[in-house]
C-alpha cells in the first residue's frame, strides 16, 4: 500500500514542479497547481488524468475543464489536453497589460512548442480582438494565430465560417474620445 502511495506522491511532485514556458516568461518559474475531484496517475506512461471541475494553474496560466490529461516527456515538457463544454485557458501576455484567453470543447497545450490548439466552437480573445472558428492554433512565441472553419460538414449544409472582430489601434494624433477634455485645455491656476 505504501509503495503505491509514495509513487503517486512522487509522480504528482514531478508533475507539479515541471518546467513549462509560455507567453508570460516568468510563469515557467512558478509551481504548477492542480485541483480536481479525482486523479489517476499512470507512472509507466508518465501521465495523469484529472476529472471533475479541473483547474491547472502556473503563474498567470490557467487551464480549466471537466477532464485534463497531463503527459510529461523525458525532458520535463508537458502536453496538456483539456476537455469541457467549454474548456478554457487564460494567460497574461509577455510584457503587456492584456491577456490571451481561449475556449473550445477541447484544448491542447504543448509546453515545448508553446502552442495552444482549440477545437470545436473555438474562440480566442486577445485584448479587444476576438476570433471564432472550429479550430484555432495560437503560438505564444510569435503571438500568431490561425483560424479554420469547419471543413467536414454534412452534405447540403453551409460550412461554418471564421469570424473576427479586430479593433483599430489608437493613433497618437487621433482626437480624444467625445466627452474627454485634453489636459492641455484644462484651466491652469494663475501664477
Amino acid at each position: 500500500m505504501y509503495p503505491a502511495r509514495s509513487r503517486l506522491i512522487l509522480a504528482l511532485s514531478l508533475l507539479l514542479f515541471a518546467t513549462v514556458s509560455f507567453a508570460e516568461r516568468a510563469d515557467h518559474d512558478q509551481p504548477i497547481n492542480l485541483e480536481a475531484d479525482s486523479v489517476i496517475v499512470d507512472d509507466a506512461r508518465q501521465s495523469s488524468t484529472f476529472t471533475g471541475n479541473v483547474h491547472l494553474s502556473q503563474g498567470s496560466l490557467l487551464i480549466t475543464g471537466e477532464k485534463i490529461v497531463v503527459e510529461q516527456d523525458k525532458e520535463g515538457f508537458m502536453q496538456v489536453s483539456a476537455y469541457g463544454k467549454p474548456a478554457s485557458f487564460r494567460q497574461k501576455r509577455e510584457g503587456m497589460e492584456g491577456y490571451v484567453e481561449g475556449y473550445g470543447e477541447s484544448i491542447e497545450y504543448d509546453s515545448h512548442a508553446e502552442t495552444i490548439l482549440l477545437h470545436i466552437q473555438a474562440r480566442l480573445k486577445r485584448d479587444l480582438d476576438e476570433v471564432t472558428g472550429e479550430h484555432i492554433t495560437y503560438s505564444a512565441k510569435t503571438e500568431i494565430f490561425q483560424v479554420n472553419g469547419d471543413e467536414a460538414v454534412p452534405e447540403n449544409t453551409t460550412p461554418r465560417r471564421v469570424r473576427a472582430i479586430l479593433q483599430p489601434k489608437p493613433r497618437e494624433d487621433a482626437p480624444p474620445p467625445r466627452g474627454i477634455v485634453p489636459s492641455s485645455d484644462l484651466i491652469k491656476p494663475s501664477e
